[in-house]
């Protein structure tokens, strides 16, 4: 079967009320639309970083020593698997992906937006993170900015950070029974698939295994892991950026029935957490063996869904195989999905968590990336002199750029100041001008 082409379409950008750009370039590369604002559904996000051909021809100098700057830093089997990469692209452009230019004037403005206010560029005001938050909110920067600051209060008053230490799901196992669910395997682009047979939820020996609290801080966890691991894995094995996951549900024998009041607790919270702070990373939603029960409940659990969510759902009834085929092979298609994959070995396909996140060596490259992440000045790298200077140079150079950020971001807030400033005291003086008048006119008629 041949693999489906990735349609990209022009984003249309509608102006939301009270948002501007602030620079007129910015605006003048995007199109808008009048009138009332309306939800645009945005392209695939991984065509934002397509990479570029492919070239047959020997890498340049500097690429070659942007790699020798990151092995300086790896183990030598690591060093191996990135040689094998760096021959035709360096490790950082497979994982960051070619910015967009139109993108990144956004994300520059945003970043300025976001410094005035008080917060300062860190690690998650990366330029995926905040492209993911605008798009969310298209890309109107006051609510992409609301959106976002609650983001971070979210993450700090939950300790998002500290769960891979603090936090155990001992229970995991159990939980798996009662409630089948988990990734398996890429579909035909490289985005993870995850699965969930809803359809089989014992929801009364769920809630004996674990809490709904719990259970959505182990939702959490998955989906820090699946940023942070399992989307950087997917795109050193497809040679591509990766940050989007196809999903399928399972919905045989879900109706009203189902939707009791701890299942709509616990379907508000993930789609809450979801659509809150995670913004853009589902690609596409398959549910499958939806029956008249399911199409009844689906009509109230749309109300809770955005308009962009639901552009991404396809509800589909028994047929459903060959729509699933057209995107994942069916070796990576469980066999009660219509694939021939059964994961023997591990007791089931939704027990294997089968990806390439779980290949060693794919591990050891991304846990070398990240701790050589200081290295990478915004997507630009040290030469091998600076690396191998002293202790603190790499640093010195990092958070140089944080500083010229935050002076560049401080400026342009200082200029905006002086702006209104001006404009206030312009009013001042046309006040007193008019008090002026007013106190002569006042004086006349006392004559």
């Amino acid at each position: 079967m041949s693999k489906p082409k990735e349609s990209c379409r022009e984003i249309m950008i509608s102006r939301g009320s009270g948002a501007e750009v602030a620079d007129s370039s910015i605006s003048k590369a995007f199109k808008f639309t009048k009138g009332k604002p309306t939800k645009i559904i945005h392209p695939p996000i991984e065509s934002h970083w397509l990479l570029p051909p492919q070239e047959t021809k020997t890498s340049s100098s500097s690429s070659t020593s942007g790699i020798k700057s990151t092995l300086a830093f790896a183990p030598l089997m690591i060093r191996d698997s990135l040689k094998k990469l760096g021959r035709s692209k360096s490790m950082q452009t497979v994982l960051e992906g070619a910015h967009d230019t139109k993108d990144e004037k956004l994300i520059d403005c945003f970043r300025e937006f976001l410094f005035v206010e008080g917060i300062l560029p860190g690690k998650n005001t990366d330029y995926h993170t905040l492209l993911r938050f605008l798009r969310m909110r298209d890309f109107d920067l006051p609510k992409a900015k609301e959106m976002f600051v609650n983001y971070l209060k979210w993450r700090e008053d939950y300790r998002v950070d500290a769960i891979p230490q603090e936090f155990k799901f001992e229970e995991f196992a159990e939980v798996k029974k009662c409630y089948p669910h988990g990734y398996h395997g890429l579909d035909r682009h490289g985005r993870p698939i995850y699965i969930e047979r809803i359809g089989m939820l014992d929801l009364d020996a769920l809630l004996q295994s674990t809490t709904i609290d719990r259970y959505v801080r182990y939702h959490v966890s998955e989906k820090e892991k699946t940023l942070k691991l399992r989307f950087p894995a997917c795109s050193i094995a497809a040679k591509r950026h990766i940050a989007s996951i196809t999903s399928i549900l399972d919905v045989k024998g879900v109706g009203m029935s189902n939707f009791s009041k701890p299942a709509r607790y616990l379907f508000m919270e993930i789609q809450k957490i979801d659509s809150n702070y995670y913004p853009e990373t589902l690609h596409k939603l398959f549910i499958v063996n939806a029956g008249s029960g399911f199409r009844m409940l689906w009509k109230a659990l749309r109300a809770f869904l955005d308009a962009r969510t639901l552009a991404k759902i396809q509800v589909l009834g028994s047929n459903y195989v060959s729509n699933l085929l057209e995107i994942i092979d069916p070796s990576n298609l469980p066999t009660f999905l219509g694939g021939n994959c059964t994961c023997s070995d591990y007791g089931g396909c939704l027990f294997s968590d089968k990806g390439p996140w779980n290949d060693p060596e794919t591990v050891e490259i991304i846990e070398a990336v990240s701790a050589t992440e200081d290295v990478f000045d915004n997507g630009e790298i040290c030469d091998e002199a600076q690396l191998n200077g002293q202790n603190g140079g790499v640093r010195d150079r990092t958070g140089g750029k944080l500083e010229r950020q935050k002076i560049q971001a401080l400026k342009a807030a200082l200029e905006d100041t002086n702006k209104k400033v001006q404009a206030l005291e312009t009013a001042l003086e046309d006040t007193k001008r008019m008090l002026k008048e007013l106190a002569q006119h006042l004086a006349a008629l006392k004559i």
